[in-house]
């Protein structure tokens, strides 16, 4: 599988479209920049959702309508997010494939998208009963938790990756080599 993975980041890597976004000064940083702006607003409304559910901000505001209000620009924010994320990943696809905090930060985001399925499907199914309480019941409190801890530690992750800790260009456990996707005998940076 590394292999695979590492041969697709190669033949992206060979684009000139990867090249010309990678080497380019300004359109690198805007991309970049683009996506840690758009991630601040997604990320803050999304933060607000799940507290507001953890009855920790707006306790005498209905979810619904709070929902309601923020669901958009918070859509908006995640589109531009995933968009520059995978333009930032396009730029530089090898060296992103084979870093364990990119690995990590992708096996999250899919957590959160199955926690968002999950808890946007118990929200609309149990509404009507608790909409205007302060806390939402324990089934969407512990889902706006992992949502937290989960974008949390993707964020991180997110930051960790512009590092070198456990490039596969250095020696490391065999246990990091392979999380990381390293492929013997091939770096390419």
């Amino acid at each position: 599988m590394n292999q695979l993975i590492y041969d697709i980041a190669v033949w992206l890597d060979d684009s000139a479209w990867s090249t010309a976004i990678h080497e380019s000064y300004y359109l690198y940083n805007w991309i970049e920049a683009t996506h840690v702006l758009t991630l601040m607003l997604s990320l803050g409304i999304l933060f607000i959702i799940d507290m507001r559910m953890m009855g920790w901000v707006m306790p005498n505001v209905p979810a619904t309508r709070l929902a309601e209000r923020l669901n958009t620009p918070m859509l908006i924010g995640f589109v531009v997010m995933f968009i520059t994320g995978l333009l930032l990943f396009y730029s530089v696809p090898v060296r992103t494939s084979q870093s364990l905090w990119f690995r990590i930060k992708m096996v999250l985001l899919v957590v959160c998208a199955v926690n968002a399925y999950l808890f946007h499907k118990r929200m609309t199914e149990s509404m009507s009963t608790w909409d205007n309480e302060p806390k939402a019941p324990s089934r969407l409190r512990k889902g706006a938790l992992i949502s937290l801890i989960s974008w949390t530690v993707i964020v991180i992750c997110g930051r960790f990756i512009a590092y070198d800790w456990y490039d596969c260009e250095y020696d490391q456990s065999e246990l990091v080599r392979i999380i990381a996707g390293c492929v013997d005998g091939q770096t390419r940076f």
